[in-house]
């Protein structure tokens, strides 16, 4: 799926997750070799139980394979210690998450300004990419707003302008519409489309199908594996 002589933001080469469940090994990713570039919309679909989680938390730095090598962006993630792949999550990922995971007693602005608080960004730079975000959702005049005072939708927003505000190199986003009405998760999906057609490299992970339809490329993992890799017109054909 790359283009010729373009080197994968993402690059994840033989990468195995195995525990132990008692005497019983289980091979949660078996051998994943999946290569992204920069621009895509990659939605990795699975069923409950089939690796997909697995796979989301070796790409977002959340943890490490028991065997293989993981390149993102040129570096190799594979063996990092902890503090290494915290820098990674800060520096390079945003993270949009299925529950918002914004806190209740901070405002909009205090909650898109954290990962910039992590990363010892000063409070002028801050708040200013912080506002810069909210604007880039439509939320910006809210800024001083809690979140129980949104709606599902808004609050799903934040999260998304909080994943932009450190500029990422990937957009992770886990079950993005997975706590909303399909009326509103279709304006997320929306917004995901137009982050994607601006430059940013989304990888989206799904149970469903039919969301994962929304984007340009579908993976699908069964037991571990990657049992297809291809544009979303193919998979819409075999669904």
């Amino acid at each position: 799926m790359n283009e010729a002589g373009k080197t994968p933001l993402i690059d994840l080469r033989n990468i195995y997750k195995i525990y132990y469940m008692g005497e019983e090994e289980v091979r949660a990713n078996d051998g994943i070799n999946l290569a992204i570039c920069e621009g895509e919309f990659v939605a990795i679909v699975g069923k409950s139980g089939s690796g997909k989680s697995t796979l989301m938390n070796i790409i977002g730095a959340l943890d490490v394979p028991t065997d293989g090598e993981y390149y993102l962006a040129g570096n190799d993630v594979s063996d990092m210690s902890d503090n290494e792949l915290a820098e990674i999550r800060n520096s390079r990922i945003g993270f949009v998450f299925q529950q918002y995971n914004l806190l209740p007693k901070l405002n909009l602005l205090e909650n898109v300004e954290l990962p910039l608080l992590y990363a010892g960004m000063d409070t002028w730079e801050r708040r200013e990419r912080a506002l810069e975000s909210l604007e880039r959702v439509g939320l910006k005049e809210k800024w001083r707003s809690f979140p129980s005072q949104l709606s599902g939708g808004q609050q799903q927003r934040v999260s998304i302008a909080r994943a932009l505000a450190g500029n990422p190199s990937l957009i992770l986003a886990d079950e993005p519409t997975g706590a909303l009405d399909s009326r509103t998760g279709r304006d997320v999906l929306d917004f995901l489309k137009k982050l994607n057609w601006e430059g940013n490299t989304i990888v989206m992970i799904t149970h469903d199908s039919s969301i994962a339809l929304e984007a340009e490329r579908v993976v699908r993992i069964y037991d571990g594996k990657i049992n297809f890799d291809g544009d979303v017109k193919e998979y819409a054909a075999i669904i």
